[in-house]
């Protein structure tokens, strides 16, 4: 009921009441009186009762709409912080992609940095942003995460397939942290001292340092050659063979899958040598070429070289 409602039917009881009264007390003067003194005073009773309950009702009304607001305003926030949850799963998602990458192409340190906040800037006015502003915002961010994501996830692949074909190829040395000391080509032959070709390189060892496989393969030989000692041989498909000679001992047999950087043999002097070393060669398509043109060929970003 509004509050008009309750005056005009206040109003209508007092009208109804004051002729009674009018009627009554021209027979009992005392008694009118009596009875216009106590409706007077019920009927400001019931007034004022009336108001407090028009004034309570809007109190509750309002209640319960700053109640429905909150509940709304909470689930608006609770939907942005579980789209803001999904955003930064990409992101992180993003960053462990592209630190993949960085090793896989072998970037150098600090090119990229992935925990480092990206410079922005601007110049303003700046005002209040809407909601409908906001969720444009994320919801284009995410596209691009989206995005981002593809290519990145597209660009790995191709890398993984290019670092499994770089594993095939001939890129690494026989020796960790040593040095040619002969090289490919004519030279003089260290034992008559006359003209001789050789087939590869030397590198500086000591018997029973370990030789490694310069790529994944299959070996292929693994035994005695005239002039070269013990030499074990990996075959990496592809038309590429390597070969390591003057081994002290062979780890390896004829059939076992080798990785690159796995060791295969022990550095020695065996067959026509004047000293530990290992002597390497690498063959392509039955043709022995120059290892130079192989070595640290171990990033699929960069081309190889052929000669």
């Amino acid at each position: 009921m509004t509050y008009p409602s309750i005056v005009n039917k206040t109003r209508a009881q007092l009208s109804h009441w004051l002729q009674q009264a009018g009627y009554w007390g021209a027979q009992r003067p005392a008694l009118a009186i009596a009875l216009l003194l106590g409706g007077g005073a019920a009927i400001g009773a019931g007034a004022g009762i009336a108001d407090n309950a028009l004034l309570r009702s809007k109190a509750d009304n309002q209640e319960a709409l700053i109640a429905a607001t909150r509940r709304d305003a909470q689930r608006e926030i609770n939907a942005l912080a579980a789209r803001m949850g999904e955003l930064q799963a990409e992101a992180n998602r993003l960053n462990a992609l592209g630190e993949r990458l960085t090793r896989i192409g072998q970037l150098q340190d600090g090119e990229f940095d992935f925990d480092k906040p990206v410079g922005v800037g601007g110049v303003g006015p700046v005002r209040d942003m809407t909601k409908s502003e906001l969720d444009e915002g994320m919801a284009t961010l995410g596209q691009q995460f989206q995005a981002s994501g593809e290519q990145l996830s597209v660009l790995e692949s191709l890398l993984f397939n290019r670092q499994l074909d770089m594993n095939a190829v001939p890129g690494r040395e026989p020796i960790a942290g040593s040095y040619i000391t002969s090289g490919f080509g004519g030279r003089a032959d260290p034992f008559s001292g006359g003209h001789a070709n050789h087939k590869g390189l030397d590198f500086k060892a000591n018997v029973g340092d370990p030789v490694l496989a310069v790529a994944d393969g299959v070996v292929s030989y693994s035994g005695v050659r005239s002039g070269y000692g013990n030499v074990i041989e990996v075959d990496h498909g592809n038309g590429y063979v390597t070969r390591y000679a003057h081994n002290s001992r062979l780890t390896h047999k004829v059939g076992e899958l080798v990785r690159a950087g796995q060791e295969i043999a022990k550095a020695g002097s065996t067959g026509r040598s004047t000293g530990a070393h290992v002597h390497f060669e690498v063959w392509e398509n039955g043709r022995v070429v120059n290892p130079r043109n192989f070595l640290s060929q171990q990033s699929p970003l960069k081309v190889q070289i052929k000669g």
